[in-house]
């Protein structure tokens, strides 16, 4: 009897062992599917709010992510709003995340020089359409939405950071705040820097720039540009991180860059 009732014990231990308790989803943001004439289908938009948004009637500053997806960047950088919000180092915002379906299409401009890139890259050079898509549909979508405050920043890196120096280039009145990390300023042989100079008495606003320990990617020249032709509208700051990669600087910069541009505030 004794052992019967060992073996039984030893049939019983592993099926309690596996019994798993019941899982309850993680909730990070809300998804939607707007639609778009601009782009001709869906655009995926991903938002974060901040904790306290319907405990109050306060209005809040929006940060546009591009490459927003959730396999993208959506979580680490609504992850660095809510940390900002938690430890009380930077002002409650919203977060949008836009995700990007084609990059090269949506975030780089038209190939005019460089022959091989346009071959490699058929598709790209539509960042007109998809600016007209944030300013047109996006941007009025989400003010009809949420309580913003009219305080607006474009935040992207790499490609993304190349739409976002083009922007403000282009479209100044757009964003109130650009954050261009690392970004791609070599496309097309650096045409958006050689544009620049043309460009930049119509900027406005706060430029936080920075680069990684990488050469070739046109920033250097690019901020020797702002420093000589920025006008008293644009407010700027530009400091590398030689120890980061173009791999790894991405999430650091952001931190830095929301402390920067949205303190707390002090009172």
């Amino acid at each position: 009897m004794r052992h019967m009732l060992i073996a039984l014990f030893c049939v019983l231990i592993p099926s309690v062992a596996l019994a798993q308790p019941a899982a309850t989803p993680i909730v990070i943001g809300q998804s939607y599917q707007l639609p778009s004439a601009i782009m001709g289908g869906t655009r995926t938009i991903n938002i974060w709010l901040p904790p306290g948004y319907t405990e109050d009637s306060r209005d809040y500053p929006v940060l546009y992510l591009l490459d927003g997806g959730t396999q993208q960047d959506f979580h680490h950088i609504s992850g660095l709003a809510q940390l900002g919000t938690i430890v009380g180092t930077t002002r409650d915002m919203i977060v949008v995340g836009i995700e990007s379906v084609d990059r090269r299409n949506e975030l780089a401009f038209p190939i005019a020089t460089d022959a091989e890139l346009k071959a490699q890259y058929p598709t790209a050079g539509q960042s007109e359409r998809f600016r007209r898509f944030i300013a047109a549909e996006l941007k009025p979508w989400v003010e009809k939405t949420w309580r913003t405050s009219g305080e607006d920043a474009l935040i992207g890196e790499s490609l993304a950071g190349l739409f976002v120096v083009e922007t403000m280039l282009h479209a100044p009145d757009l964003f109130e705040d650009w954050i261009a990390i690392s970004p791609s300023l070599w496309w097309d042989n650096e045409a958006l820097v050689k544009a620049a100079p043309a460009l930049l008495p119509k900027a406005r606003g706060r430029l936080w720039l920075t680069v990684a320990n990488e050469q070739g990617m046109g920033v250097s020249p690019f901020a020797a540009l702002v420093k000589d032709k920025a006008p008293a509208a644009l407010k700027w700051s530009y400091a590398p991180r030689p120890q980061e990669s173009h791999a790894t600087i991405y999430h650091g910069a952001a931190l830095a860059a929301l402390r920067e541009l949205y303190p707390a505030s002090t009172d």
